[in-house]
């Protein structure tokens, strides 16, 4: 089969729904499928340097920064992305278009608006209420109805589409590649004697809850003279450091942006992965990738992040922006080294659910349904 895959945001800045698109594509072209992939790119330091695009992936043009759900959204939109999005249709005879996040002002919205073919549409966000949303939905409605099939990441995400966009979805979860993390050195020096807690994620995103995680590390790290945090993820790492009590700021060590091979180092390099969202989460791929590196895990109770980590089973759980509570349970993993090698077993085990060799064939299995006798070609209109 051959897949035209549209990813709504940037390919430069690391982030999940981006994961979500390359990590499927891997799994679909190791099953023997052909992919192609086109995403909003900085042609300008793709060609000066920078790391370049996989070979399956084409540009749309730059990235525009635009505020969306709690966080900073890297979108395309306009003349020219529309323009390379109609003739990478056009030129791609696909057997199906599976478009990402198409109610995004980004490239998912302008494929659906230029294609005509089997469309099969993926929603990976959740909220309570979008005034944008429900005020664009008209304009969406146009490209909307032309999706085929359509497929939610969580529960929450369906009932996301259901009440702003109508319609409904088959449930297909965020996948992982658990052998990716399963193994690595962890980085020198690290964890330690002492403990080391880690966080993974924008710095500079509320959302991800990092101020909470620092205002419990000022507890902990008071009691526990040896303890270290290890931040990594884009960010202004000043910033972070100004926010940390100056007796503490040299047991707070920040790595930045990391390639996928730190990343999983990373993992391997802590006695408590933290995850302090406060909300507007649908998965939680971050998790995902913990528990594949068997990280014992201490997450906040959004619903999405419970729901992955089995209510507790497979990972501690706290309330969602309680530092207190946060610094409670930290200091109970920290001391219970048994309980801590429990919750890795249960971790890398519930994660299994979501490994790419079973959601990839999910997935599959929509194309299947809506693939009929042509190729996927541009509208007229």
């Amino acid at each position: 089969m051959r897949i035209g895959i549209v990813c709504p945001y940037t390919w430069d800045v690391p982030g999940g729904v981006q994961s979500h698109v390359r990590d499927l594509t891997e799994a679909l072209f190791a099953s023997g499928h052909e992919v192609s992939v086109i995403a909003p790119a900085d042609d300008t330091e793709v060609s000066s340097g920078a790391a370049p695009l996989p070979p399956y992936v084409v540009s749309a043009g730059r990235a525009v920064p635009v505020p969306f759900n709690g966080s900073v959204a890297r979108l395309s939109f306009g003349f020219l992305s529309a323009s390379r999005v109609r003739r990478w249709i056009r030129d791609g005879r696909f057997d199906v278009l599976h478009v990402h996040e198409p109610a995004s002002p980004s490239l998912g919205l302008l494929a659906c608006w230029a294609a005509d073919g089997p469309i099969v549409a993926t929603f990976h966000a959740s909220f309570e209420r979008s005034r944008a949303l429900s005020a664009a939905g008209p304009i969406l409605q146009s490209a909307l109805e032309k999706i085929t099939a359509r497929i939610a990441v969580s529960e929450k995400a369906r009932k996301t589409l259901v009440e702003h966009l109508g319609g409904d979805a088959v449930l297909i979860p965020n996948g992982v590649t658990t052998e990716r993390y399963a193994m690595a050195e962890p980085l020198p020096g690290w964890p330690g004697d002492d403990g080391a807690l880690g966080f993974l994620g924008r710095m500079d995103e509320h959302r991800k809850g990092l101020p909470v995680l620092l205002r419990a590390f000022e507890t902990l790290g008071r009691k526990r003279p040896g303890l270290r945090l290890l931040v990594a993820g884009p960010g202004d790492a000043a910033e972070v450091r100004a926010r940390v009590a100056p007796e503490l700021r040299d047991r707070v060590v920040i790595l930045g942006l990391v390639s996928e091979a730190d990343k999983v180092r990373m993992l391997h390099s802590v006695d408590v992965f933290v995850a302090p969202n406060t909300g507007g989460e649908s998965f939680g791929i971050v998790l995902a990738e913990a528990m594949s590196a068997g990280a014992p895990i201490l997450a906040s109770d959004i619903p999405a992040f419970s729901r992955v980590l089995l209510g507790g089973r497979a990972g501690a759980l706290f309330p969602v922006g309680d530092s207190a509570a946060l610094a409670a349970t930290a200091a109970e993993l920290l001391d219970d080294a048994p309980r801590r090698k429990q919750l890795s077993d249960d971790a890398r085990a519930a994660v299994r659910a979501y490994d790419w060799s079973t959601v990839a064939r999910d997935v599959v299995r929509v194309y299947e349904t809506v693939v009929g006798d042509g190729v996927v070609g541009t509208s007229s209109s």
